[in-house]
């Protein structure tokens, strides 16, 4: 019997999520084991936002360090609201990509046949009671950034042509995720309006972080499943697991036609559970 990737890979591929890791200066050594256990888990890791405390270059050199671990995996990232608090977004983002990390803001790429597609996300509130933009010229802004985030989502996922589509997003795209968060603060973790391109397209997964409080899963109006990973949460709903979640697809075909965005969506063989 080969070793564990190669294992894997007779049986399918697998792809750990997780967000919110909130690395400080002062965490090195805190993440090892995490991503030791990832890499011996799955064959491709997301990293959903908020990877920093502060968004500051020292904390990102320190998580860069910590993802040494797992090296040999490629590792698909978007940044969180957490990496603007400082205002050089820009430097942590190049850091990581130095590292080899694929960093997505509106970019789509594939890996061993699957297609992802990332963007931050933003908020803006959910269903009917979104905020819509009128009056005040703030207000309005505020709308248009998600907006902006929604484009960006929609004309990544549109440059897929891969069997199996993936959605990395830091904000939420549903309700039902943040649920358990007090009311007065669902305008601030996420936008329905996020879940139009989601639903446009066939996918097998979404995934995000940024509300610690919420729920673990959810659905798209269209179906699409929607985890939540953020790190708090998993460890919070799963006592006992490593705080990731794990997909397992099939092994894509080596050429299939991309389904048309009204495809039935068919997920028997698709399965997502707890990391182990």
């Amino acid at each position: 019997m080969g070793p564990p990737t190669e294992r894997r890979a007779a049986k399918g591929i697998s792809i750990a999520a997780v967000g919110d890791l909130h690395c400080t200066r002062s965490a090195q050594g805190a993440f090892q084991g995490l991503f030791a256990q990832i890499a011996s888990s799955a064959d491709i890791l997301l990293l959903c936002g908020d990877l920093t405390a502060y968004g500051l270059p020292e904390e990102a050199r320190v998580l860069a360090r910590e993802l040494t671990v797992a090296a040999k995996m490629p590792i698909v990232s978007v940044l969180g609201n957490h990496e603007y608090e400082s205002g050089r977004q820009d430097e942590v983002r190049q850091i990581f990509l130095d590292t080899g990390i694929r960093v997505l803001d509106g970019e789509a790429c594939e890996i061993n046949g699957i297609g992802f597609a990332g963007v931050k996300g933003f908020g803006g509130g959910f269903d009917r009671r979104a905020l819509e933009p009128w009056g005040e010229p703030t207000m309005k802004q505020f709308v248009h950034e998600a907006v902006d985030e929604v484009l960006k989502l929609g004309s990544a996922l549109a440059r897929l042509r891969t069997a199996y589509r993936i959605a990395v997003l830091h904000y939420s795209p549903i309700r039902a995720t943040v649920v358990g968060e007090p009311l007065e603060i669902f305008p601030f973790l996420g936008s329905s309006r996020l879940e139009e391109p989601l639903n446009r397209y066939t996918l097998a997964a979404v995934f995000h972080g940024h509300a610690h409080n919420g729920q673990p899963e959810g659905r798209t109006s269209g179906g699409v499943p929607v985890y939540n990973v953020a790190m708090s949460l998993l460890e919070r709903h799963f006592p006992g697991k490593p705080p990731f979640r794990i997909l397992e697809l099939p092994s894509p075909p080596r050429s299939e036609p991309q389904p048309a965005p009204d495809a039935p969506r068919t997920r028997e063989s698709i399965v997502v559970h707890e990391g182990r």
